[in-house]
């Protein structure tokens, strides 16, 4: 069963462009990653930016949780984000089609 997490980042005011950027150079690294097949960024309209991912299994992303690209990524925002970022990890629950009802 595949896992879904996402990862909400709040920027230090006037820094957005800047942690966008370290999140930005944080992806190729994660990509390459076993049983990566979603990490990316997106920015809400309240002023959060969302790390959205999708992992094959739950140990995939315990590696992955664990691993040299987190560290990295960890390191390159911390002078960014006002808070630590708020993580939420979620099973699927599939619904219609493949396409529109799984993410």
């Amino acid at each position: 069963m595949t896992v879904v997490v996402t990862a909400v980042f709040h920027p230090v005011d006037g820094r957005t462009a800047e942690l966008i950027d370290a999140l930005r150079a944080s992806i190729p690294a994660v990509h390459e990653e076993p049983g990566c097949r979603l990490y990316a960024i997106h920015d809400a309209d309240n002023g959060t930016i969302t790390m959205i991912e999708k992992w094959d299994t739950p140990e995939d992303l315990a590696a992955h949780a664990a691993g040299p690209a987190v560290k990295a990524l960890q390191a390159a925002v911390a002078g960014l984000i006002a808070r630590p970022a708020t993580v939420t990890t979620m099973t699927p629950l599939p619904a219609g089609t493949t396409e529109q009802g799984e993410l």
